[in-house]
């Protein structure tokens, strides 16, 4: 509040002066006095004399105009409105940093169900292979189309059980928090690490 007075006072005066500098050109200009606030600068005194008094009325209305709009601008600048805003415009931009979050939390847990459902599609395509297998079992008969149907599928069967068993009994290793996440995961879902190829360790230690 000190500093506002402060600034208040000092751009009260300087609009007076300039007031009295307008009221001086409107005399010179209307009824052809001499202009005399002018000679009481001491050092450009000489200087100023050489103005005409057109120039100095120009001069004056646009200095006091100037001078009295940053005046009223400062006395009426509320410092709590002022506060207020500036809470506010705080409030936005927490609140703008908080969608972001939220928004790279939500991307973070599509990709984890998109992972967690190809993981169900697989198993649901083993589960059918075994089912078939068990149906032509029943069904089996000295043939050897029937024989070399099987074996086919059993050798389907026997590539997925080994993928499936990479991915259970060799998982990868996040490097960031170090636990064990499947290998299609493309962010790790417990510290939320972007995974990328040289960031994952093969975990070689089970028995």
């Amino acid at each position: 509040m000190a500093k506002k007075a402060i600034y208040v006072w000092l751009f009260t005066s300087l609009t007076f002066i300039a007031l009295l500098h307008l009221i001086d050109a409107i005399s010179a200009v209307i009824f052809g006095n001499e202009i005399k606030l002018l000679q009481l600068y001491p050092f450009i005194g000489e200087q100023l004399k050489t103005i005409t008094p057109t120039t100095y009325l120009w001069i004056s209305a646009t200095s006091t105009f100037i001078l009295w709009g940053i005046t009223c601008a400062i006395a009426f600048e509320n410092p709590v409105e002022t506060f207020l805003n500036k809470i506010l415009s705080d409030a936005k931009k927490q609140g703008t940093v908080e969608t972001q979050l939220l928004e790279e939390k939500s991307e973070i847990l599509d990709i984890m169900n998109e992972t967690i459902c190809s993981n169900k599609e697989t198993l649901a395509y083993v589960k059918d292979i075994v089912y078939n297998i068990r149906a032509e079992v029943k069904e089996i008969e000295p043939l050897k189309d029937v024989a070399e149907k099987i074996k086919t599928e059993m050798g389907d069967l026997r590539r997925e059980v080994k993928r499936l068993e990479e991915k259970i009994y060799f998982p990868k290793v996040c490097v960031a928090c170090g636990k064990s996440i499947m290998p299609e995961f493309k962010i790790c879902p417990y510290c939320g690490e972007s995974i990328k190829p040289q960031t994952l360790e093969v975990l070689t230690s089970y028995k």
